[in-house]
This record gives structure tokens, sequence and C-alpha cells, in this order.
């Protein structure tokens, strides 16, 4: 690797002025069961709460108190229950509109809440972008994402542990990810930067982790990137060890180059350069027996960006993709946060937009990869963009989700919740089964494919099978021994003892 500069911006993108307007979510003292403002994972600006997400906060407080009540809970303790989960879509249905398919009698019945919680327990969700970080990992920075998320999105997170980077590493990842949710399979990812201190896992530590979690639990349960970093000194070389050693499942770039901060090593790069990349891609390939599956981060800018990101925040776009899409159609792209640009100050001027344009700026740029190219081995995964228009206005994640699977078709979307940042994606499960397309946005769009029940063909092939197909994972061999492996009798002793799940969440909101 070569040499690099001091990151001058504690571990996120945004400029130290606009650090100076957020604030850590380990202050919020309200414990919602789904966020009640957004939560940035310190790649863009969080917007502040907005008044309808204040109102669905006061919602669930009086309902929290009510239906609480009513079961001999306390509001904090009634909110940690599937009961609590349904009462905070409930809520939101009364300020956003039937957004959200969810019944009164759940919030009422512990016992209807619970029943449906179990009937889905057992779903095949395999998420394709999880995060932890290495043990030696010492960048107190990294806790603003915990502080965000916990005062916009979690806050029950603070009530589980103090905010340290303990929160971030393994043993509390197996906990949010394994035994807070109903995740089945997750992808280990990791991310570069110009500082390699800053690298949250090396590839050889990612592969270990697959290694170790894969023996204990005696099924394949963590699936593992490698990092490739096109332009750095000897990232060839790089690539040429992880083929030979490590045997990554598949890849993953920043064609930002660092996440955090604007590249000043010149690590920014295109999919579509023939010179640089292309070589990349013709090993990827031969290693893979003919195919190969390459994960891009992409979107998820500033505010600013065209200034603080100037000469660099292009490349977070995606006009590089259909060039690289066409000429390696062995090769799966998979566009993270389906390259979403993020709302810059409220969802309204991004939702006005698309009710006028049908337009999504940059996700409706991959999907027509998909609808106007043909392009079929591009993907969308959607990790914290869904998670963000949940909270920010959930009419906004039935556009974005419903443009998707209408454009693209639901053979190319595939499910990400970018956690640990946001603690367990439980909630985010619960809110994509939950997710209705409305009626009115489905005739005006002329949109044939409505996404259906929790464990219908759409939503199954969203939550799982997608990625098992990416991934070579058969899901009609593999699972069942999965339902009684190390990890699912460790889940159910969990269940059985009533511990309840933290709901916490880690990142930057803006100051009150």
């Amino acid at each position: 690797m070569t040499e690099y500069r001091k990151k001058p911006v504690k571990g996120v993108a945004m400029s130290d002025q606009e650090m100076e307007r957020v604030d850590g979510a380990e202050k919020l003292a309200f414990r919602s069961p789904v966020p009640t403002q957004i939560v940035s994972n310190g790649e863009y600006n969080p917007m502040p709460q907005t008044e309808s997400q204040r109102k669905v906060e006061s919602l669930i407080k009086e309902m929290g108190d009510r239906y609480g009540k009513h079961q001999g809970l306390d509001r904090r303790r009634f909110l940690g229950t599937a009961a609590g989960m349904a009462t905070a879509f409930l809520a939101m249905n009364k300020v956003f509109g039937p957004i959200w398919d969810v019944s009164e009698a759940e919030a009422a019945d512990k016992d209807v809440a619970n029943e449906r919680a179990g009937k889905y327990s057992k779903q095949f969700i395999f998420d394709d972008q999880t995060h932890f970080i290495r043990d030696d990992f010492d960048k107190e920075g990294l806790l603003g994402l915990g502080k965000y998320a916990a005062e916009k999105w979690n806050p029950e997170m603070l009530n589980s542990m103090p905010l340290t980077l303990q929160r971030y590493k393994f043993q509390n990842y197996m906990k949010e990810i394994f035994l807070d949710s109903d995740t089945k399979v997750a992808l280990l990812s990791s991310a570069p930067f110009d500082d390699p201190s800053w690298w949250l896992l090396f590839n050889d530590q990612i592969v270990d982790a697959r290694a170790a979690v894969n023996k204990i639990a005696g099924t394949r349960r963590l699936f593992a990137h490698s990092v490739f970093t096109p332009g750095t000194a000897g990232w060839m070389e790089e690539v040429d060890r992880c083929i030979e050693k490590l045997h990554p499942d598949s890849w993953k770039g920043y064609t930002v180059g660092d996440p955090l901060s604007p590249t000043s090593k010149g690590t920014a790069w295109r999919l579509d350069d023939e010179k640089l990349v292309y070589p990349f891609y013709e090993k990827v390939l031969k290693a893979g027996g003919g195919t190969a599956t390459v994960c891009i981060h992409k979107g998820l800018m500033p505010s600013d960006y065209e200034t603080s990101w100037k000469g660099v925040w292009e490349y977070a776009a995606v006009g590089d993709l259909p060039k690289a899409a066409k000429d390696w159609p062995k090769i799966n792209f998979v566009i993270y946060h389906t390259a979403l640009r993020a709302f810059l100050e409220s969802p309204e001027p991004e939702l006005a937009e698309f009710e006028k344009t049908g337009n999504i700026k940059w996700s409706t740029d991959v999907a027509k990869c998909v609808s106007e190219k043909g392009l079929k081995n591009v993907y969308a995964e959607i990790g914290t963009s869904f998670a963000n228009s949940a909270v920010a206005n959930p009419r906004f994640a039935a556009a974005f989700v419903g443009s998707l699977v209408n454009m693209m078709g639901a053979d190319n979307v595939v499910w990400g919740t970018d956690s640990v940042w946001y603690g367990s994606p439980q909630w985010q499960i619960e809110a994509m089964r939950r997710l209705e397309i409305p009626d009115d946005m489905m005739k005006k769009r002329g949109w044939k494919t409505q996404l259906g029940a929790p464990d219908g063909p759409v939503k199954t092939k969203v939550f799982g099978m997608n990625s098992a197909r990416l991934y070579k994972y058969d899901v009609k061999a593999e699972y069942e021994p999965m339902t009684r492996d190390q990890f699912a009798l460790m889940k159910q002793e969990y269940d059985n003892e009533g511990i309840e799940r933290n709901n916490a969440a880690y990142g930057y909101v803006p100051k009150a």
C-alpha cells in the first residue's frame, strides 16, 4: 500500500462545519422500535427530524402507553415486543397514509403480534451487505455513527451497552445479525480508505471470520468479500493473492476511492476504464469459472457534494455502469445503495420529482440499465437507501422499491441492510415485509407488479433467492440443515429466555 494522509474529519464524509451541526444518537431519550428520524452512517448529511416524523414519534409514545398498559407493560418494555413493532408501523400509517400492512389487533394483542412474527421467523433472508470492525480498530470517530443512529432511528440501542467501539465488533455483530433478527445468511464486507489504518477489516480478516462463523455453525452462514482498490500501489498483486489464497465469494469496490472524504491520492476510478479495470474483470472471471459478482458502492453523497467532492462526486454516479455491464455480460454488477443520492434537506422534493417524472436521482439510472438497455447482469442492492426512505417518508420508500421491482424486475433486486451501522436489521426486515405500493402510484406509473405478501414471490426473491442465485447457495439443500445448526439452537435458547431485541442503531443525527 502507498503512504496516506491523516483523516481531517472524524470518520465521516461530512466537513468539519457539518460535523458541528450533528450529534450522537445515544442522546435521544425516546426508545422506538422503528426509528423516527433518519440516521446517517457518515457518508451523507442527516436531515433534521421532519414535522411528520415528530408526529409519528408522538403517536408511538401515546399508543405505546395505551397498548402497553392494557398488556401490563410499561412503554419501554412494550415497545420492545412484536406488538410494539406493529404499533410503530400503525403510527406511521396514521401520519403518512396506508403504506404498511399492519393491523391494530397486532398492537392491541401480543398473541396476535407474536403469531405473525413466528409465522415469518423461518423465512430465508440473505443480507447482502453487513459490517463489523477488527479488534484493533481504534478510531473513536466511528462512534459518531452510533450517536447519529440512536438519535435519529433507534435510541433503544443505548440501553443494552455503552456506546463504545465494542458495539461494532464481532461479538455484537453476531448478536445483532443472527440472534436479534431473522437473517439467516449474511455477506461480510469492508471498505478501503486512503489511510489504511481506517480499514474496517482487511481481506484476510473477512475470510477468517467466514471460516470461524461457518465452522461454529456447521453450515454456510457467512459469505465474504475481498476489497479491490484500482490504481493503488500493488492492488493487482493483492487481487492475485486473494484469488489464490482467500477465495472470496465476491468482490467489493468503491469507485469514489476513499468513501468518507474526497480522495487526495487519486484513487477514484471508473467501472468502464478499459486500461485500469478490465484486466481485473478478466482475472475474476477466470477465477470464478466464467462468472463473477462485483459489488460497487455508489451514491450517498453529502449535501454539498458538488463543491466538497468536486472532481470526485461523478464517480459516485452510474454513468460508467452501462458500458462495463455490456462489455462484461458474465459479471454480475451489484450496485450498493442502488446509487441513491441521499436526501439533501428533506424527502419532499425528491418525492415531488418522482410524482412528476417517475425519476429518482441516480437510482432510476440503475434501473434503466435493465429496463431500457437490457443488461440483466445489473442488480440493485438497497442497503441504507431503503432504511432511510422508510423513515423519511414511507411513500418515497414505496416509490423507490416499486420503481426497482417494476423497471428491473424482481429478479434483479437484492436485500441488504448495511448493518451493524444501524443496529439489528430486524426493523428493516419488518418494514419490507409490510411495505405496499399505494394503488394511486401503481395506476399513475402504469406498474403491474405489486410487492405482495411477506412470503409472496416478489419479496421472497428480494429477501434471499436472488442473492442465493448470485452466490450459488442451494436453498433447497442447505437451508433445512441450517434450521438445526448451532446458530439455530442458540437463537432458540435466546428466544426462550425472552431476551428483548435492543432495536439499536448507530450513526449521526442533527443537533436539536
